[in-house]
């Protein structure tokens, strides 16, 4: 049984003072930073990072992954526009914040790890914490056929291309946030399912992920055809 680290008025000062830093970084999603204020930090990190848990910084968590830099959560969170009983698929569990952070907001979370030794550790530690996602070991880049559609997909990996089945998963008129590029620099991408033959895709700000892993079994797949592209 995880043991949890204490939460107490200094870690609400430390993260009181990164909400104020995203509000400056122009975060202005009272719903995200609410959420982010009520989620503590340092619960997803080595007690020996206490003091940089609440930096606007990403940081190693194993398995080469990493905890998201806190402007990328609140960022990609945001641009979700999550309501309250909404479905959200996220592809990349990670260390869990992202996840708690949507389920903060009211969403009902299924959640994919591809990393054995992160999916593990989110089973104990979400719980622990009293949430209650959906969590599931395995390749991200199927989804969740058997629990779609979703009103919203949440990719917080990096990935070279929109995977067709992914959108398939997404209902009509429901959003999804996806960092999309091959190399060290992903391209922000917020995508409208128009209807079930149609997407319209804005680019947004450039960020680093770790890459989305691929399934041997799968292969390339098939790239989602594009049909409409605003900037």
């Amino acid at each position: 049984m995880i043991h949890l680290p204490e939460d107490n008025f200094k870690h609400q000062g430390m993260r009181k003072k990164l909400i104020d830093q995203l509000r400056l970084k122009g975060i202005d999603n009272e719903g995200v930073l609410t959420a982010m204020m009520k989620v503590p930090r340092h619960f997803f990190l080595d007690l020996a990072f206490l003091n940089q848990a609440y930096s606007d910084h990403a940081f190693q968590i194993g398995a080469g992954q990493t905890i998201s830099q806190p402007y990328t959560v609140a960022y990609q969170t945001a641009l979700l526009n999550i309501k309250k009983g909404e479905k959200v698929l996220e592809i990349g569990t990670g260390s869990g914040y992202q996840t708690s952070v949507l389920l903060e907001m009211g969403a009902k979370v299924f959640s994919i790890e591809r990393q054995k030794e992160l999916f593990d550790r989110a089973m104990e530690l979400l719980p622990a914490m009293k949430y209650s996602p959906k969590l599931f070991y395995g390749d991200g880049y199927k989804g969740l056929p058997g629990y779609a559609p979703f009103d919203k997909i949440l990719i917080t990996c990096g990935a070279p291309f929109v995977p067709e089945e992914l959108v398939k998963q997404l209902k009509v008129g429901g959003i999804m946030v996806i960092p999309v590029g091959a190399g060290e620099v992903q391209v922000m991408n917020l995508i409208t399912k128009i209807s079930e033959t149609e997407i319209d895709k804005k680019e947004l700000k450039n960020f680093r992920f770790v890459p989305m892993l691929e399934n041997k079994a799968w292969g390339k797949g098939k790239v989602i055809v594009i049909t409409k592209v605003t900037k």
